[in-house]
């Protein structure tokens, strides 16, 4: 059985996402290893053995493009509508609560927020399948 270890983007300022990533969701180094061309910073918490992987390539200096393939991360907390404010105290720009419905039962309660880099994010109310 596989199992999901970490997922990586590229990023342009090391110090800008490291610092994003921390006061977002509480994310810390566990580990840079520096190479030639590139860097690579796993960032983790507690929470999960799950990692975010950041790729500084060395040299690069025009912003990266997502692009139209991806989606976005998500991640799951406890109280969404205290997340809610926590972002907009610490001047992360989240996107509006929005309450998603099937069949007119609320499927999940979540925001959106976008990184440095212009990655999506989405933050759910920890319940039903996102725990």
């Amino acid at each position: 059985m596989a199992k999901a270890i970490h997922s990586m983007i590229r990023v342009l300022d090391e110090k800008r996402s490291v610092d994003f990533y921390r006061r977002a969701f509480g994310l810390t180094v566990a580990e840079r290893l520096e190479f030639d061309g590139f860097t690579l910073v796993y960032l983790s918490n507690d929470e999960a053995a799950f990692e975010l992987e950041l790729t500084i390539n060395k040299g690069q200096t025009e912003s990266y493009i997502p692009g139209n393939g991806y989606g976005h991360l998500a991640v799951c907390v406890p109280d969404v509508v205290a997340e809610h404010a926590r972002f907009e105290a610490e001047g992360l720009k989240p996107r509006k609560l929005v309450d998603f419905k099937h069949e007119g039962a609320t499927l999940a309660r979540f925001f959106f927020v976008q990184d440095p880099d212009g990655y999506e994010i989405e933050i759910l109310q920890r319940a039903g399948r996102y725990r």
